[in-house]
């Protein structure tokens, strides 16, 4: 059986699992939790046509609470807390059919024929425990995410107009998808001019260095910088849907005077280095199967990555100056936010009490095993991809994080979704391995949110 095998039985089984998971959600926790007691009055308020009355508290866009209301218009629903956990239920539903085409799209093969057939990796990618986890809250994650994953997938077919829009609607519902907005296009124009063709009998077309991300060293990033301004011109028409989707988040950060809504005092943004390193430990613990499982094997993995930290006196000079940087970063940089250190309702808290905060130096120990994940999924991404396609996922995800001074993961959601689908030679195994990996730690996660609740703390969440 192949890992890219299509079959309804998955889905199937997803949905059912969904459907039983947010029953049991809606008969423990009768009252909303949480970020839900700001949302779910706010969304009530739209159900009964009061569009002007907003809760200062709310940092986010109105788009789940529209979505809800359309929804409500749609199927006749109500707009109590049960009803409402159905749009991100929704979205978490539709979240295999988003991805199929996105991992068929990166693997350059054709997607199943029905998108009632969704590939098994889509649907275990689904299962990823941060997006599954607030499938079931009412929380603006699992919308956000379909919405950005179809913005991508839209702009890689060439349907700029239609990615743009999708693109401004992913913006209704965090405003920093407007950083994912402009991947979206800058991947699409990457992709475009490398499979790009002369036409026949006429001059052929200036070509962008880039060459395969596995082969390629600093000297060809240089060089791609240089040769990027011959290509602009046959990029820039493809820009104009996204510029106006700019130029509309321009006119709203003008017009709310920053990008933050209601609550500016507890969300100002930062300059948090660590964040990033943050990111790449969290994606490892979580996307370890897909690391592991490629063509080549683990053993292979290690010794490449290895070679890459110490492999020459440039790799071992190389590595020595990154740490010494991101030592000095995590010196400088690092930011203890308040609820991080007060709110002992989420893992975090307990992730920093007893990991970071164990030893001063902790954090720096660390920083060896940072660079060698980053290298272990830049090998992983790099297999059949050029060095801008590996580059630019990293790019976005630096103004995605940086000014971001709380340690969430909710913030990794997107930025690891667009990572773990560029993995294209998963074998079987791999996939299996991996979803057994999310189903324990969803299952884990869930029974302790909803069976573990402990007096006077309340319940254990992401």
């Amino acid at each position: 059986m192949s890992s890219t095998q299509a079959a309804p039985t998955y889905y199937v089984v997803f949905v059912t699992i969904a459907v039983l998971a947010l029953k049991a959600v809606n008969e423990e926790v009768t009252e909303p939790y949480m970020d839900e007691p700001f949302h779910v009055p706010q969304a009530q308020a739209y159900c009964n046509g009061d569009y002007w009355t907003w809760d200062p508290k709310i940092t986010t866009p109105p788009g789940l609470y529209v979505l809800s209301v359309i929804l409500k218009k749609v199927f006749m629903l109500k707009c109590n807390l049960s009803m409402l956990r159905l749009t991100p239920l929704l979205a978490l539903m539709c979240l295999p059919i988003a991805l199929t085409p996105l991992l068929s799209y990166h693997k350059r093969e054709r997607p199943p024929p029905s998108i009632a057939t969704p590939l098994l990796e889509s649907v275990v990618l689904a299962f990823f425990p941060i997006g599954w986890f607030f499938g079931f809250l009412y929380y603006t994650e699992v919308p956000s995410l379909v919405s950005v994953v179809s913005t991508v997938l839209l702009a890689m077919q060439g349907r700029h107009w239609l990615a743009a829009s999708i693109g401004l609607v992913s913006c209704t519902f965090r405003q920093n998808n407007i950083i994912w907005v402009l991947y979206a296009y800058a991947l699409s124009q990457v992709l475009y001019l490398r499979f790009r063709r002369a036409v026949p009998n006429e001059k052929p077309p200036p070509r962008l260095h880039d060459p395969p991300a596995l082969e390629a060293s600093p000297a060809d990033l240089v060089r791609s910088i240089l040769t990027a301004p011959r290509v602009l011109p046959d990029i820039l028409l493809n820009f104009v849907p996204y510029a106006l989707v700019l130029g509309a988040f321009g006119a709203f950060v003008v017009w709310n005077e920053g990008i933050v809504l209601g609550d500016k005092a507890n969300h100002v943004p930062a300059f948090h280095v660590p964040q990033l390193y943050y990111f790449i430990g969290f994606a490892t613990a979580f996307g370890w199967p897909a690391l592991v499982s490629g063509r080549k094997g683990i053993s292979t993995l290690g010794r490449d990555v290895y070679a890459r930290m110490f492999g020459n006196k440039r790799n071992i000079a190389a590595t020595c100056v990154a740490s010494a940087i991101m030592c000095f970063t995590i010196y400088k940089f690092t930011i203890q936010h308040p609820f991080l250190l007060s709110d002992n309702r989420h893992y975090t808290f307990y992730i920093w009490r007893r990991v970071f905060l164990l030893h001063p130096l902790v954090p720096y120990v660390l920083v060896p095993g940072y660079i060698a994940c980053a290298w272990a999924w830049y090998l992983r991404i790099g297999y059949d991809q050029t060095l801008l396609q590996n580059l630019l996922l990293p790019v976005f995800v630096v103004p995605t994080l940086l000014p971001t001074p709380l340690l969430e993961p909710r913030y990794f959601l997107i930025p690891y979704i667009l990572l773990r689908a560029q993995v294209k030679d998963v074998r079987l195994w791999g996939i299996v391995v991996e979803g057994l990996w999310y189903l324990a730690i969803n299952a884990a996660t869930m029974y302790v949110f909803l069976y573990k609740e402990r007096v006077g703390v309340g319940r254990f969440m992401w």
